[in-house]
């Protein structure tokens, strides 16, 4: 025995990797023998014990938006705690129990069942009525849209359907939310509607091109008839009015709510009151909306209220109603992969995001960028997640202001906003998130001055790197977009390469704010720009005017100087 142990004492000085290889592998053997024992003598711990710090508490990261394999949704079977099914789902204790006799947990039958007998125990609010066909050609509920890919509820869709006195809320492919007056598809089986809700795993949120719809039994019946249409001006009537706004309706006893609400049960964006005559229809070249009339030439007051105007005959009073104008929602990426990389510039709070949402409506392909930002990838900007190289998308946001990163595109949108207003918006961003605002404390603490005094100059450097170094800029300030958004929106099309449609650019102009527009409730009351940051910024002004007019571009817009 002596005589092999110093065989094997030798064997190992002559190949030391092999002893400590050896040494590992048992070293790890005894730490799984340990690790089953403990398990082993683990006890079964049963729904009503478990601790309310494990599980899905608040306590667990979030994981960005990377899905894990979908094998891993069928793998919990231990009994938990009534899960949470917001304010309108209220569970009970015995909920465990019947779900650990059922055993099925990856049936999307017994899910579906599940859901609709919650559904039915509600106070009335929305009444469940099934599952339907979707085609993102012609929607089923042609009302408001909007997405979220990471908090999206069953009660968060009702609720903002509701609110804007829709009669029917829709959720699809676990995070999208359709609102709508009238159902215009067929039902279909209840199994098509399998996927959970992004923010509320413990509910079905419609399916692929599938509908979970719902019927609003309190959506406020004023909200209803008239909501939040909007007033859009006094119109001369158009040469070929019946081409033009093809439904009318002879209302003797007229009013604004009355055609508002004939023109939203009709699916249509536009309602004109021409004296007792409604009109509905969509924004055409035809019909544009660009040429807006003195308003006291369409001031006849209407038939069915005394304190309203109703427009004439000659003068038409235009209203936008809550129906979305759908010609310019479809989007999707590039069939074929992009020649060029165009990239679309800003400095950081110069709209970039607002501008992303204008070229999707109006080419109808998502946008690419240069980052990833798992917050607007949640709001629907799908090409988020590709990489900006892909050439799938039809081009690039970008904050990027160095030589060899301007080089990487082949022509370029350069976005430029008045400093004072772009400071502070990517400071509310900063702080605040892409729609919130910073907290007061941080406008009067030390990081609103440290942030001027880094921001202000890359404001200026980002502008003149971009015009130095880029290939083919087109330069859009901000403010003439916001003025006149048909006319800047054609030309940055022209530069992608996009045949643009006149038709589909009218459209934009109806849906340009989308959700990327903050609140004007939480202005600040004050100036936070003290003198020494006003002379600072108004020099890079200056050197930025200068730099636009060399390349015979017209300069900075008047009010970017301090009144």
């Amino acid at each position: 025995m002596a005589k092999f142990l110093v065989k094997l004492q030798r064997y190992f000085r002559r190949k030391p990797v092999r002893f400590f290889t050896l040494l590992a592998l048992y070293l790890a053997a005894g730490s799984l023998v340990f690790l089953h024992s403990g398990f082993a003598g683990e006890s079964t711990v049963t729904g009503n014990q478990r601790s309310t710090g494990t599980g899905e508490g608040p306590g667990l990261p979030y994981l960005g938006v990377m899905q894990l394999s979908r094998g891993f949704k069928a793998v919990a079977t231990v009994p938990e705690r009534g899960r949470r099914h917001g304010p309108w789902f209220k569970s009970t204790s015995k909920e465990p129990v019947e779900r650990s006799k059922g055993g099925d947990y990856g049936s999307t039958r017994s899910r579906a069942i599940r859901n609709r007998s919650g559904r039915e125990k509600e106070e009335d609010r929305a009444r469940y009525i099934g599952c339907y066909v979707d085609n993102t050609r012609r929607r089923t509920l042609r009302g408001m849209s909007f997405f979220d890919y990471k908090k999206m509820t069953v009660f968060r869709c009702q609720d903002n359907c509701a609110e804007r006195g829709y009669l029917y809320a829709g959720l699809e492919f676990g995070a999208e939310c359709y609102c709508g007056h009238k159902i215009q598809a067929s039902n279909t089986s209840e199994s098509e509607c399998n996927m959970e809700c992004k923010g509320e795993r413990s509910n079905t949120c419609g399916g692929v091109n599938r509908l979970s719809i719902y019927r609003l039994e309190l959506a406020q019946e004023s909200a209803r008839r008239y909501g939040s249409a909007v007033f859009r001006g006094c119109f001369r009537q158009p040469d070929n009015v019946s081409i033009a706004l093809p439904i009318s309706q002879l209302m003797l006893n007229m009013s604004v709510d009355k055609c508002v609400d004939f023109c939203t049960e009709k699916e249509y964006p536009l309602s004109a009151l021409a004296g007792t005559l409604c009109r509905c229809g969509f924004p055409t070249t035809l019909f544009t909306l660009h040429e807006r009339e003195d308003e006291q030439l369409c001031a006849q007051r209407c038939a069915g209220e005394e304190f309203e105007s109703c427009g004439t005959s000659e003068y038409l009073l235009v209203y936008q109603t809550q129906v979305q104008d759908n010609r310019c929602m479809d989007r999707r990426f590039l069939p074929t992969r992009a020649k060029q990389l165009v990239a679309l510039a800003s400095f950081p709070g110069a709209g970039n995001t607002w501008a992303r949402h204008l070229i999707e409506l109006a080419t109808g392909f998502y946008t690419g960028s240069y980052y990833f930002d798992g917050s607007l990838y949640n709001k629907g900007f799908k090409g988020e997640r590709d990489h900006w190289r892909s050439g799938r998308t039809i081009c690039i946001k970008t904050h990027e202001s160095g030589q060899k990163e301007i080089e990487s595109f082949d022509s370029a949108i350069l976005l430029i906003r008045n400093p004072y207003k772009a400071l502070m918006a990517e400071f509310n961003r900063k702080y605040g998130g892409h729609i919130g605002f910073a907290a007061h404390a941080h406008w009067k603490g030390k990081e609103w001055p440290e942030f001027v005094a880094n921001y202000a100059p890359w404001w200026a450097t980002h502008t003149l790197d971009w015009l130095r170094y880029g290939k083919k800029v087109l330069v859009v300030h901000f403010e003439d977009l916001k003025r006149d958004l048909f006319v800047q929106l054609q030309r940055m099309v022209g530069l992608l390469g996009i045949a643009a449609c006149e038709d589909r650019l009218l459209c934009v102009e109806g849906q340009k704010d989308g959700n990327f527009k903050r609140s004007g409730l939480r202005k600040l009351e004050y100036d936070p720009y003290t003198p020494e940051m006003r002379k600072m910024i108004s020099g890079y002004i200056r050197t930025v005017d200068a730099a636009l007019k060399l390349r015979n571009l017209s300069g900075v817009p008047d009010d970017y100087y301090p009144r």
